[in-house]
Order: structure tokens, then sequence, then C-alpha cells
């Protein structure tokens, strides 16, 4: 039996589906597959799925810079007809289109950690997310107070224009100049490339004798912002604030490479985003938005409770 909605409201109403419609597919697609994070919301969306009769698929493009594969993956489930999609947009405005598609087709679908476009509202149900903009000012809160408030402070970026960057970007910048004397050098994007990151960061820290502090954006950025301060032996002499958990940046902040980063509840998007879909499926409401969590991990809490519920 084909899943279908008579009426569809804006995000957050409760969506008319068939008493008794049978489980099916729910599509889980993500930026990347190759990144610990992706495969970290891998795990919470396998967790959550057990029980409920439902079947899972995960996919990504190879790189988040992919932005045509991964609309052609949505497209994909859409056409083969998939009982829930599970999306994470690696471009705000290019998936509105697929998105638009599947809620015509009658397909729930909960957006995760990034934004879609405005011109997508009202096409899915739930967004799941870290507060990117909340988190970018707690990086700079924490990088005022490593480098005093003053000097220059390096941002290396990865895609510009994503969702999650704008508020997590976007923010730490506001912040520090509304609340300090640092003066910004770049954002610089590596294309969620840990290689590129890695260049990137050699070339400012050759650039910027001076530079007091810098802040890597997301997981592979900030891993090759990370080897970047080793090899330049810079490690520890400049302040460095990284972003996500993987085993690599475990070991930067346990090593004193990095002062902190900030991890965001990866596992809690897969998970929280198929039970949300399961919801839907079975007709139940859902919050239009749940916040994911973010926390500041550091030497002293590296092996706290809290911290190792989101590191991966």
């Amino acid at each position: 039996m084909k899943i279908t909605l008579k009426t569809v409201f804006a995000i957050g109403a409760v969506m008319a589906l068939p008493a008794g419609a049978m489980a099916g597919e729910i599509a889980v697609i993500v930026k990347t597959t190759n990144s610990n994070f992706w495969q970290n919301v891998n795990k919470g969306a396998s967790a959550a799925i057990e029980g409920t009769g439902h079947t899972l698929t995960f996919d990504g493009p190879a790189a988040e810079s992919a932005v045509a594969d991964e609309v052609n993956l949505v497209d994909n489930a859409v056409n083969r007809g998939v009982a829930a999609i599970v999306l994470a947009p690696s471009d705000p405005d290019a998936l509105v289109p697929a998105v638009k598609r599947a809620n015509e087709a009658g397909i729930p679908v909960a957006i995760i950690d990034s934004a879609l476009g405005k011109d997508g509202a009202g096409t899915f149900q739930t967004f799941l997310s870290t507060d990117n903009c909340a988190a970018g000012k707690l990086a700079a809160d924490a990088m005022i107070k490593l480098t005093g408030g003053e000097g220059k402070v390096a941002v290396m970026s990865y895609v510009a224009g994503v969702g999650s960057e704008i508020g997590r970007v976007g923010c730490f910048v506001e912040q520090i100049k509304a609340n300090s004397k640092i003066g910004i050098v770049g954002p610089y994007y590596s294309q969620s490339q840990m290689a590129t990151a890695l260049n990137q960061t050699t070339d400012v820290l050759a650039a910027n004798p001076d530079l007091k502090g810098i802040f890597g954006a997301n997981e592979p950025t900030a891993v090759g912002m990370g080897r970047a301060l080793q090899q330049s032996g810079k490690a520890g002499q400049v302040a460095a604030i990284g972003f996500d958990g993987n085993e690599d940046l475990q070991a930067f902040v346990k090593d004193g490479v990095l002062n902190g980063t900030l991890v965001q509840g990866s596992f809690q998007m897969g998970e929280l985003g198929v039970k949300a879909v399961v919801d839907l499926i079975a007709g139940k409401k859902v919050e239009p938005q749940i916040d994911t969590g973010v926390v500041y991990v550091t030497k002293e809490n590296l092996d706290s409770a809290e911290a190792k519920n989101v590191l991966y």
C-alpha cells in the first residue's frame, strides 16, 4: 500500500496518514558518508529503527561538496516510494525542489543538522539540529577567554552558505566582534576536505606569525587544522578550538593541540530523526524543532559522562 498524504500543513502539523499504514523504508540521507560524524548519525538511526517494523537505508555523497549527488539520492528515494526521509541538506536551497517532490508524494521528511532554505518552508515536518548560532557564540566566548580578547584569530570554515555554517561561523564572528578587540582572519573554506584545511591552515600560520587563536568549524576542517598546528610547531602556542568529536579531535584535546572542541549530539540526530518520522508515519504529532545539543569538551571534562555521551 502506498502511503499518501491527503493534507499537508506547515512545519510541525499533524499529517493525515491512513490508519494501519504498512511499514516501509526510512531513507536517511546525509551530506557525506565519508565522515565519522555522519557514521555516528547512522548509529543513532540504526538504534532507533529497531523494533519499529520499518527498514532503514543510509546514504550520502562521497563529499559534502557533491550537492547534485545528494539531490539525486533524495529524488531516487522519492521515486522508489520510501515511507519517510531523514535528510541533512548539504546546500539549503539546492535540496528544496527534491524535498518539495517528497512532500507532494506524501512522504514525511525530517531535516537534520542544517536548515533547508526558506523556500522549503511547509514541505517538511520537523527540524533537528544543534543550535549552531549558540554553539558559535560558545566557541567565541571560549576564544575570547583564551586570547584575552585581543590579537588576531583565524576562522577555518568548511562550505560557504550551508545552513550550519551560516549559524556556527556567522555567530562566532559576530560574538567576537561585539565582545572583544580581536581581528578576524578569514574565513577560509576547506570544502570539508581535511587535506585542504591542512594546507590552508599551514599558509595562514606562515602568513600570520602573530596569530593568537584559530577556530576549525567542522570535523575534517578541525582535523586538518590540528595537524597543521602540529607540523608547524605551533601546537600549544596558538589558542585552538575545534568542532565535532572524532578520535583525532579527542586526541588533539588530550595532547593540548586543541584547547577544546564543541561536539554535537550526532547520535541523537539520527536517533531522534528516525523516531520523529516513525511517529509521523503513525499519524502522531512531532515538535517542529528539536535541539540535539552541543558540549564544549576540554582536557578537564574529556572523560566525563557528558562528554562520552557525544564523542564518537
